[in-house]
């Protein structure tokens, strides 16, 4: 005696319902693994029940990577068989970014303290935590920028420092050059010329006694006031 045939219409009782449900999905998850297993086939099955909850298989690693191929593929079927449709899908492509410009720039606005009456509660909470997450983080830099900056100018401080210390040698190696020429001795004749140091040429130096000089020393000037300013 045959079969019957199995009438396909939805099954009224809950429980059976769902038990007819859980049998179903493992025998149609089987069938895509082994569908993929055995035919080397990139198989993706998503299942939502009816209280929403998701059941999904994928071959590959990635199911994103698996609908991301299908919807190229789709796009691309329907540009070449159709192109009144596809004109239409870039229309509304075209349609949904332009919606979403203008929501940018109303947010904008909003940011900005304009167009805030139609706003409920939320919408304004939502944009003050924005704001102040903004804030913080505009404080934030600021301060690195300072600290960067104190930074720099310790930097140059010690530079300068430096710099202060090998003028003061060199200004006491100007000094020891008479005295290794003898220069300033009274018994050389009366050739002698007096050079004032002034002491606003370097930095922290005490005004110096008048030197004197004889007769040589007049071919020592130009040696002396290159060390004096460099």
């Amino acid at each position: 005696m045959g079969r019957g045939k199995v009438v396909l219409e939805r099954i009224e009782n809950k429980i059976s319902r769902q038990v007819t449900f859980s049998k179903r999905r493992n025998g149609l998850l089987k069938k895509a693994y082994e569908l993929s297993l055995l035919c080397d086939a990139e198989v993706a099955l998503i299942i939502f029940s009816s209280r929403g909850k998701l059941f999904e298989f994928c071959s590959s690693t990635d199911i994103n990577k698996t609908l991301q191929r299908y919807q190229q593929c789709c796009y691309s079927t329907e540009g070449t068989n159709n192109p009144e449709e596809g004109s239409q899908t870039l229309y509304q492509e075209v349609s949904r970014l332009r919606a979403r410009c203008e929501s940018l720039q109303r947010s904008q606005r909003n940011f900005l303290g304009e167009e805030l009456e139609p706003l409920t509660v939320k919408e304004l909470k939502k944009i003050e935590k924005q704001l102040d997450k903004t804030l913080s983080e505009a404080r934030q830099r600021k301060t690195q920028l300072m600290f960067d900056r104190v930074e720099e100018l310790r930097k140059r401080e010690q530079d300068l420092k430096e710099k202060n210390q090998q003028l003061w040698i060199k200004l006491e190696e100007v000094q020891r050059l008479p005295a290794i020429h003898g220069v300033g001795d009274p018994s050389k004749g009366d050739g002698n010329r007096q050079i004032m140091m002034h002491p606003s040429k370097f930095n922290h130096v005490e005004p110096q006694p008048s030197l004197q000089m004889d007769q040589y020393a007049f071919f020592l000037l130009p040696f002396l006031l290159t060390f004096s300013f460099t």
